[in-house]
């Protein structure tokens, strides 16, 4: 075996559970669906909201009125994958005090049909157009392949709602995207956009800054969706670090007594061992006595040391055969309520967005998804809300950087991105922020909470709206937006201005290991370059405005969690958050932002890494990324590495990227160089 595994605490959240999220108005709509239908008039709309809130019966109730009251002729739901097409079968709506049920006419839900998604499907599309059936369910991929042979002029005066809508980017090669850039500005369809995360950081914009800007949106955040629930309080999200093997260590913290989606490393990434029927193997093996196989739902039968019989749904099986009566078996609606039906699952790529199963309390997945929209819709599979499900928790793997390995490089980077989507779940996790400048002439704001002296006049006051999720900031100082899209960027996307910040490699590997560092260097210089290459139709004085809005949001989150994590016991539910962020306030002489900019966004981060991993990992980490800042030839770097043998034959050691001795610094970042060369030059 292995050493024992640490944890980075990087996340833990607790929530009231006070059940507004699930109660539902006199129309059967809960909070979100509410909300979302109140913009139902909208001709474009976007829906940012979290796996579990209710999306798919949101889209329903909009769909109908657009139908009946809004003089379109028809709506077609497109969903990524067949699979989520389930979402949207019969609903009786009218049961809980709407108007009209959602019927989808069994041949009009073209994910339960047979087939590819190009030929026959299409012409069904077609066959729809032509009819006078309401409403279509359909793949994005047959979608694009209808939109391709039709036109887009084929679909006019007709609702286009699409599931999951992270899956569209504006890049040129993404055909979705394109072709709704197409409806855009032909102008004659309505769009209804929703996705769990919108994290555009990720990779290229969704859609261009002129079409986005059509949108009107509907946030419903993580917080008031947990913090509404009426069984989960609790939410933590780890990172572990492992070396050799994953399959040996991932007993260490798969707990068989908890409801456990496993989710096994691609055969292409670093962590596979290649050989993913083995992994899946050893981890059965190593859970108890195989029973054999369930003959009805094919699900494995392992009998534990404590005398339990485990079912365990493998979903990695080559025999398609035997993976489909596993999926289907975990689809079984008759089972849904039915908390003894599985135990464990364990799958790829599957068993991620769009998958229902609201036992899960433990996400635990092996090596780093590099998008965070990714990782959202995993920990999105644990954070179900079900009778006696009180914690949930989401556990990342993650293989320690080796000095023996050839591909260290890569590790460090996986470790990097680790902190990155810890930094940015603290975000997605906490309550929003509205900030506002200290004035003389502020006033408190019905519906905020001051604190047990109410608002103070002569101070920077911090107030929250439990009903809303909201925090009220007072800052001296502070930029104020002045255009309409600067203030919309300040209330709707800090985090995807703070998704771009932490994903900076640059900016990531400056605050967490240069010690030199001027906080400033990067809270202004890094950030604001970020936000002018992402918001350049923004004069400078809005730039300026996001800009410390967006670093307002992430260092106050940070300084506020470690205030939290940093006391005696156990914080009490949906407070420690926000006692935190009042006890900062109050311990500075005046909240500025002068004060804000001057605090490294990484630093609280390197103090949790700095406890988790191995101190000899820690230097290799610190290694590689003084080596990338070092500015040295290669040639260069072979004469220091030369030296740096010699050093280690007088010292019994190697130079240390640490060292105080500028020549055994510079021995050291010789070394690291050349490594790091080697590793890239291993991979091609």
């Amino acid at each position: 075996m292995t050493q024992k595994i640490q944890s980075v605490p990087s996340v833990s959240v607790s929530y009231a559970a006070n059940g507004s999220s699930t109660k539902a108005n006199a129309m059967g709509m809960r909070p979100m669906q509410e909300r979302a239908y109140e913009k139902r008039g909208e001709q474009y709309l976007l829906i940012k909201s979290p796996p579990a809130s209710g999306k798919s019966r949101a889209l329903m109730f909009i769909a109908l009125d657009k139908l009946a009251n809004q003089g379109l002729k028809q709506a077609i739901i497109v969903v990524p994958e067949r699979s989520i097409g389930a979402s949207f079968h019969d609903e009786p709506l009218t049961q809980f005090g709407f108007w009209e049920d959602w019927h989808v006419e069994p041949r009009r839900n073209l994910c339960d049909a047979a087939g590819g998604d190009n030929g026959g499907k299409v012409n069904s599309v077609e066959a729809f157009l032509k009819s006078d059936d309401k409403v279509l369910v359909c793949t994005h991929a047959t979608f694009r392949f209808a939109v391709d042979r039709f036109g887009v002029e084929a679909f006019d005066d007709r609702l286009i709602a699409v599931d999951e809508f992270h899956h569209v980017s504006s890049d040129s090669d993404n055909k979705l995207g394109h072709h709704l850039g197409a409806f855009i500005a032909r102008d004659k369809v309505h769009i209804v956009a929703m996705t769990g995360s919108y994290f555009r950081g990720d990779a290229v914009d969704v859609l261009s800054p002129q079409d986005e800007a059509k949108f009107d949106t509907v946030t419903y955040t993580y917080y008031e969706q947990l913090n509404g629930y009426r069984y989960l309080k609790h939410l933590d999200i780890g990172y572990f670090f492992y070396s050799g093997s994953y399959a040996e260590d991932i007993l260490k913290v798969l707990d068989p007594n908890q409801k456990t989606i496993i989710h096994i490393p691609s055969v292409n990434s670093r962590e596979s061992t290649k050989d993913k029927m083995k992994e899946v193997e050893h981890i059965i093996e190593n859970l108890g006595d195989w029973q054999g196989a369930d003959p009805v739902t094919g699900f494995q039968l392992v009998k534990t040391e404590d005398g339990r019989t485990l079912r365990i749904a493998d979903l990695v099986d080559d025999d398609k055969n035997k993976r489909d009566r596993v999926s289907t078996a975990l689809k079984d609606p008759t089972q849904k309520n039915n908390r003894d039906h599985v135990d464990i699952i364990i799958a790829l790529g599957m068993a991620k967005e769009g998958f229902d199963w609201i036992w899960c309390e433990h996400a635990l997945t092996v090596g780093y998804r590099s998008s965070l929209t990714e990782i959202i819709q995993i920990i999105g599979r644990a954070t179900r809300d079900a009778p006696g499900k009180t914690r949930a928790r989401f556990t990342n793997l993650i293989a320690e950087p080796d000095a023996s390995e050839q591909a260290v490089t890569e590790a460090v980077n996986d470790t990097l991105k680790a902190i990155a989507a810890s930094l940015l779940m603290e975000q997605v996790l906490a309550p929003r922020f509205e900030f506002r400048s200290k004035a003389s002439t502020n006033e408190p704001t019905d519906g905020f909470d001051y604190g047990d002296e109410g608002y103070q006049p002569d101070k920077c006051n911090v107030g929250f709206n439990e009903e809303k999720g909201k925090f009220q900031i007072e800052i001296k100082g502070l930029a104020e937006p002045k255009s309409e899209e600067a203030t919309r960027i300040c209330e709707e996307d800090l985090n995807e201005v703070i998704t771009a910040f932490v994903q900076d490699k640059t900016a990531l590997e400056r605050g967490l290991f240069d010690k030199e560092l001027v906080p400033e260097e990067l809270t202004i210089s890094r950030m604001g370059k970020i936000i002018k290459d992402k918001y350049p139709e923004l004069d400078e004085e809005d730039q300026e405005a996001v800009r410390q809005h967006a670093i307002a949001a992430l260092n106050l989150t940070q300084q506020a969690a470690h205030i939290a994590t940093s006391g005696d016991g156990e914080p009490g539910a949906n407070t420690a958050l926000i006692d935190g962020v009042r006890k900062f306030a109050m311990d500075v002489r005046e909240l500025d932002i002068d004060l804000i900019d001057r605090i490294n966004p990484f630093g609280e981060a390197y103090s949790i890494l700095a406890k988790a991993m191995s101190e000899e990992s820690l230097k290799q980490v610190a290694a590689v990324i003084g080596a990338k800042r070092a500015t040295m030839t290669l040639e260069e770097a072979r004469v220091l590495s030369k030296r740096a043998l010699k050093f280690m034959q007088e010292r019994g050691r190697l130079p240390s990227i640490t060292s105080t001795d500028p020549w055994e610094k510079s021995m050291a970042e010789g070394v690291a160089f050349l490594a790091r060369m080697k590793a890239e030059a291993a991979r091609g």
